[in-house]
């Protein structure tokens, strides 16, 4: 199977580095979130395309990536990153950021874990892999329920830049010609 990105620890320290920037810290229960979002839809996006080599298990409080847990469980790990990610993971990455990174870790946990794939997962035992069949079905399911628009946004972030009103609504933009009208 081929990833976007050479590690799981690329889109941790990319979520950390962005909190960083924004004078927040990002706490350990929150990057798990970020990236069991960001794993879905990414997929959801890209016909079901891991966006990076991570295995997801429901662990009591929410689904968790175990390896980048044991590393970040005592603070920021030393491990070599790639500093710059292709632009469109960084565009993708930063969409992500912009739809749940300013949600709180008690919001992120409900909408996580209100998510069929992991309490079907944390159903059969903790620790139990959440596939990513499972995740893309019950996220592609779920938002098309609760939003429709939201499914074509995640389409539309295949390699696009997503503008957004003030209010956080997507707009579609086009480049203007001069002369012309509409």
């Amino acid at each position: 199977m081929i990833f976007a990105v050479n590690s799981t620890f690329d889109v941790a320290v990319w979520f950390a580095d962005q909190a960083l920037n924004e004078n927040e810290y990002l706490q350990p229960q929150k990057m798990h979130r970020l990236l069991y979002l960001t794993q879905a839809f990414y997929a959801i996006a890209h016909d079901g395309t891991k966006l990076m080599p991570a295995v997801f298990v429901a662990d009591e409080q929410g689904p968790i990536e175990p390896t980048v847990y044991h590393a970040f469980s005592r603070g920021r790990p030393d491990v070599d990153v790639e500093l710059f990610l292709p632009n469109d993971v960084e565009m993708f990455l930063s969409s992500i950021w912009r739809r749940f990174g300013h949600l709180k870790v008690d919001q992120l946990a409900k909408l996580t874990t209100s998510n069929t794939a992991y309490t079907i997962a944390l159903r059969k035992g903790k620790r139990t892999e959440i596939t990513l069949d499972a995740m893309v079905a019950a996220f592609k399911s779920e938002t098309v329920k609760k939003n429709p628009s939201v499914a074509k946004q995640f389409r539309a972030m295949d390699g696009q830049r997503i503008m957004r009103t003030q209010s956080g609504e997507p707009v579609k933009v086009k480049a203007w010609m001069p002369g012309s009208k509409g």
